[in-house]
């Protein structure tokens, strides 16, 4: 099993994105959030992730960069739930809702939920 988060599976289509924005579904584990629409591009890679933190909850530039690590490294370590169940490619945009500032390990366990949550909606 890979623990990485190659080039490849970081959404960056601007496309891709607003579709997120405008027809996507949504799937949710306070404080955590996952917006979700099947890729249609072709040779799409199975996953396709990106992350975000609002500036209402945290103005410092600092401190939303953080959150927006700490998201991507919870991803990168627990991907293998979503991997393991996708038959079709997706995009998803990963979301930071809070103005606590939770620990590592508490944004691990509810990634981890939401994950499984989503597998579950999926199917």
């Amino acid at each position: 099993m890979s623990f990485t988060y190659p080039k490849k599976e970081k959404l960056k289509s601007k496309t891709t994105i607003d579709l997120l924005f405008s027809e996507g579904n949504s799937v949710s584990k306070f404080p955590l959030r996952l917006v979700y629409i099947e890729n249609k591009e072709e040779n799409a890679v199975l996953l396709k992730m990106g992350v975000s933190v609002s500036k209402k909850y945290f103005k410092k530039a600092v401190d939303r960069n953080y959150f927006k690590r700490v998201l991507r490294e919870t991803y990168r370590l627990n991907k293998h739930i979503l991997l393991d169940t996708l038959e079709k490619p997706y995009a998803i945009m990963f979301f930071y809702q809070t103005k606590e500032r939770l620990s590592f390990q508490e944004i691990e366990e509810k990634t981890i939920q939401l994950f499984q949550k989503f597998n579950e909606t999926i199917k």
